[in-house]
């Protein structure tokens, strides 16, 4: 594979992980739109283990604390930050694997991958983020994450296996409609991506060790820290752009692309 092509998705996929904007629908355009070939299973995996390395760095401390109550947690006690925060993620991770589950099984998860679906996934999910961000509250923070608020910000993160969705995004749009200032809301959805990431990983991982080989791994390999290197940067970005801007220059550039994609599919 062509080392610009790695660097391509890989920064592709760092920067667009995190930002509400949808990093399948980019890596889904990439070779609709260009002359490339599909990257495959094993770059899209490498893509996710770098940004993975980027959320967990970036939020080390809270990643710590839900990695050394995971033992707790699944002796079935939540006695201690640590094992209620990893009960927490795990719960808000139930929702987007049965999801996950039931479009592969039935064949839609890649009936959905068109450029149309893309174009009016962007433009409605980034009105209603737009929406709720602007007219939800924010009287709730971090601390006050529930079960209840967890399962329903999960079932959120479903919509997300929509191409075009954006998983940060529509995790997002669920929190501010729970009432999370913006900044606990981007905190929440980026720590919910951990264990989606790791279960997604899991999944595409089992295919791809069947075609492993070194070249491939090597590619795999360089795409990961392209990948890890932008996520983090585009992580850094958003937080500290969350201080004083709202989500709205994302919405914009949403509805721009979604409104040129659904020109270019019904051209």
């Amino acid at each position: 594979m062509a080392l610009f092509h790695i660097f391509l998705v890989a920064i592709i996929q760092g920067l667009t992980e995190f930002l509400p904007v949808s990093s399948s629908g980019h890596l889904i355009l990439l070779s609709k739109v260009t002359s490339l070939p599909d990257q495959g299973l094993a770059i899209d995996v490498a893509a996710h283990v770098g940004t993975l390395g980027a959320v967990i760095l970036y939020f080390w401390r809270d990643a710590k604390i839900a990695f050394g109550g995971l033992p707790r947690m699944l002796t079935g006690r939540v006695d201690t930050p640590g094992a209620r925060l990893a009960f927490l993620l795990t719960t808000a991770t139930i929702p987007v694997i049965f999801a996950g589950l039931a479009l592969k099984l039935t064949g839609l998860d890649e009936a959905l991958r068109s450029v149309a679906v893309i174009g009016w996934t962007m433009i409605l999910f980034g009105i209603v983020l737009w929406w709720m961000d602007q007219h939800g509250p924010q009287t709730k923070s971090e601390t006050d994450w529930s079960l209840k608020d967890a399962l329903k910000m999960g079932l959120w993160q479903a919509l997300a296996l929509i191409p075009g969705t954006s998983r940060s995004g529509i995790t997002i749009t669920g929190a501010r409609h729970l009432g999370y200032a913006r900044k606990d809301a981007a905190k929440l959805a980026m720590l919910m991506s951990i264990p989606t990431i790791l279960a997604s990983g899991t999944l595409l991982s089992l295919d791809v060790i069947k075609e492993a080989n070194m070249d491939l791994a090597k590619d795999a390999a360089i795409a990961a820290v392209f990948s890890f290197f932008a996520a983090l940067l585009a992580l850094a970005f958003m937080m500290r752009l969350l201080r004083s801007v709202s989500f709205t220059p994302y919405v914009i550039y949403r509805i721009l692309l979604g409104a040129a994609l659904l020109f270019m599919a019904y051209s």
